[in-house]
């Protein structure tokens, strides 16, 4: 099975440089691995001590920041070593403080595993949640590298628990610990007699947990709300936006919006725009006009929601109608009440919320009203809403110091 694992991965390869000629984003994929190697042999010298951390893309990355962060301030001497599959997450954290060299990862093919693992050296391998690559994986395995996996999330439709699953099974084994975020996970790695786990939780909620304690001031967001209530809408795409200005136009209250869409493409934005009847400034326009007077802000720009939703008194994440559900524990973290669209399955916290009835999910327009006049008519509901949210991401955190024990023995 490896050595036609290995004939994929080369195909893929090949395929890949194709679509390249067509795909802006694939184009970015192929380019930014030309001179990986290159790279690596001249910042990574001889003496160098490296911790190798690999995230998927972005959100992965976020994951993953606060054992990066960790691992900074505890082993000093070490080099931090992260790498992307992702032209999404690399390209926006490609120039990140929280590393000392951010690349690429190249493929998994074998000549590629060897020469990574040969050049960079590491004393430490880890993965973040999902990464599993059998050809890198084998290698450090060979070396006897310690590899591990963190907040890893398991159910049991993924290829390891198949009868056809052999293969990644035996990858999987080969990693020296995984951390999991859920019982779940462990009942089911227990089941293929994968022992080596600890119940961590989820990373994620050490990272949201420290937003808390940085200035999340925004000086144009404190002149737009003012006094009045305002609702934030983050990560949002077309399916969302529909119900989201159809309660706009049609809705008589005081209550300031905001709309961070997931697309912020100007043709895209100029027509959001245009479709909303209220007063709407957007963000690239704000030091140009009275901010204050305007009922709807449309961010056009990123890096910023994180931020924004500390001034929200009610949150939408987006995705839930579209392609898959963006971070509901970034506005949590705040105490405040969440919608969402009604595709979450598979999102952990979002299925917790959901029972706890911290999160609400709607799916349509009528829904979206009832859920949002009721929350601001009713006090004691949306204090409770709200103190759910809060208390789910204080009882969850603490994965990464679990982690960090873990590497101070290793290491």
């Amino acid at each position: 099975m490896h050595f036609f694992y290995n004939i994929i991965v080369l195909l893929a390869g090949v395929l890949l440089r194709v679509i390249a000629l067509f795909s802006p984003k694939i184009a970015l994929f192929i380019k930014g691995r030309k001179n990986v190697f290159f790279t690596l042999k001249k910042e990574i010298k001889p003496n160098d001590s490296v911790i190798w951390v690999h995230v998927a893309s972005l959100g992965e990355f976020e994951q993953g920041l606060p054992i990066i962060e960790k691992l900074k301030n505890n082993f000093p001497s070490y080099k931090i070593l992260v790498t992307f599959f992702s032209p999404s997450g690399y390209e926006v954290k490609k120039n990140t403080n929280a590393a000392d060299l951010v690349t690429y990862l190249p493929l998994d093919t074998k000549h590629n595993a060897i020469n990574f693992i040969k050049t960079t050296r590491p004393k430490l391998a880890i993965f973040v949640k999902y990464e599993v690559w059998p050809n890198y994986i084998r290698e450090l395995h060979k070396r006897k590298i310690p590899t591990i996996l963190i907040s890893a999330f398991f159910n049991k439709e993924q290829i390891y628990f198949k009868s056809y699953g052999r293969y990644m099974r035996n990858t999987l084994s080969k990693f020296t610990h995984i951390f999991v975020q859920d019982s779940n996970s462990k009942i089911l790695l227990d089941s293929i007699n994968y022992t080596h786990t600890t119940i961590s939780g989820d990373t994620r909620f050490d990272r949201v947990s420290e937003i808390l304690q940085r200035d999340n001031t925004l000086d144009f967001m404190q002149n737009f709300k003012g006094n009045s209530k305002c609702f934030i809408a983050g990560s949002s795409w077309p399916e969302d936006e529909e119900i989201l200005v159809d309660y706009i136009n049609n809705n008589s209250s005081t209550l300031k919006y905001v709309i961070a869409p997931h697309n912020i493409k100007k043709e895209h934005i100029n027509n959001l725009k245009k479709s909303i009847t209220k007063t709407v400034v957007l963000y690239s326009e704000i030091e140009q006009t009275t901010i204050n007077s305007y009922d709807v802000l449309l961010v056009d720009t990123i890096g910023l929601l994180t931020k924004i939703y500390s001034y929200a008194d009610i949150a939408y994440v987006g995705g839930g109608f579209a392609t898959g559900l963006h971070n509901t524990l970034e506005p949590a973290v705040f105490g405040i009440p969440i919608l969402i669209g009604p595709n979450y399955s598979g999102f952990k916290e979002a299925e917790d919320l959901i029972l706890q009835k911290g999160i609400l999910s709607i799916k349509n327009t009528l829904e979206f009203k009832e859920v949002i006049n009721l929350l601001l008519s009713d006090k004691k509901l949306y204090n409770q809403t709200s103190d759910i949210n809060k208390n789910y991401v204080i009882n969850n955190t603490g994965a990464s110091i679990q982690i960090l024990d873990y590497i101070r023995k290793v290491l």
